[in-house]
């Protein structure tokens, strides 16, 4: 399992019962209300088919106001802290403010940008399927949202992540080619070492991702636009050059801040890098990438 899947808590189905299985010290674990909300709304992913309606489901007044507590945070610092290619596309996507949209909302509102349309994930969708579906302008996304009692904190991708954090760079057609590219890529890794390679470049890229804009570093990651309190801390890791035989390879800890991200010196310089690698990418150039690196 790549350490990607250790984010989504597990789902199970036994005689037709869906069940989330929260983490010990998972902020809603405690809250019976909160698990079967999380039970139903996984449910309801589980029994989705390509050619169905996207599943709508009836938020509460207490998730609305986690989504508008969240919403209004980060988006000042987006102005601050993201570059004007991203700050532009979340302003022409717009996203609303007083509500959680409905994947079919997020759906209208990227369709004239870019075409990338949502589909609804319960949790974990393997990796195969997660990244190849970019290639055909789809992606995989949650629709539950963090515990109420604290709302600028999830372990987990929410729908706060997957619409805030990606929505906006998915509204961007530059940074849309690199999910698409990035789809392309893991369709034509067969070898499991490969995909884990793609994955990771992928991750310290459209997740995590650094750029420097007029001489400051910028998030464009989804990861760390939709991170409350990583965005203000991103400038804090070590910012090391593009390098993908490093970023395909080093070890990361998905719980705690990331003290190693990878800073290309523009956007340009970041689709000139992490897009040709994601447009040439197979088996053997991944081989020949790792040969000579070291085990991290």
């Amino acid at each position: 399992m790549f350490e990607e899947g250790q984010l989504y808590a597990p789902v199970t189905t036994e005689d037709g019962e869906v069940t989330v299985h929260l983490a010990a010290d998972h902020p809603g674990v405690a809250d019976t209300e909160y698990r079967a909300r999380r039970n139903a709304i996984a449910a309801a992913a589980l029994d989705w088919r390509t050619d169905d309606p996207l599943p709508s489901i009836d938020y509460t007044d207490d998730e609305h106001r986690v989504w508008q507590v969240v919403c209004a945070e980060l988006q000042a610092k987006h102005q601050r802290l993201a570059p004007s290619e991203l700050v532009t596309a979340g302003e022409r996507l717009g996203l609303p403010g007083d509500h959680i949209p409905q994947l079919t909302e997020v759906n209208d509102l990227l369709a004239p940008h870019t075409g990338f349309r949502y589909q609804p994930a319960a949790g974990l969708v393997p990796l195969v399927e997660f990244y190849g579906s970019l290639a055909d302008s789809a992606f995989w996304s949650t629709q539950y949202i963090r515990h109420a009692s604290l709302p600028l904190y999830t372990p987990e991708p929410d729908v706060l992540h997957e619409v805030v954090g990606h929505a906006t760079t998915l509204a961007s057609p530059r940074l849309a080619a690199l999910y698409r590219a990035a789809g392309g890529a893991a369709r034509r890794c067969k070898a499991p070492e490969a995909l884990e390679f793609v994955s990771k470049v992928f991750w310290f890229s459209l997740e995590f991702g650094v750029l420097r804009e007029g001489g400051e570093p910028k998030a464009y990651g989804a990861g760390l636009l939709s991170s409350y309190g990583e965005i203000e801390e991103f400038v804090n890791a070590d910012l090391r050059p593009l390098d993908i035989p490093l970023m395909g390879t080093v070890s990361y800890d998905i719980t705690h801040y990331q003290p190693v991200l990878f800073c290309g010196d523009s956007l340009e310089h970041v689709e000139d890098v992490v897009g040709d690698f994601f447009e040439t990418v197979d088996d053997a150039l991944v081989e020949r990438l790792t040969a000579f690196v070291p085990t991290r």
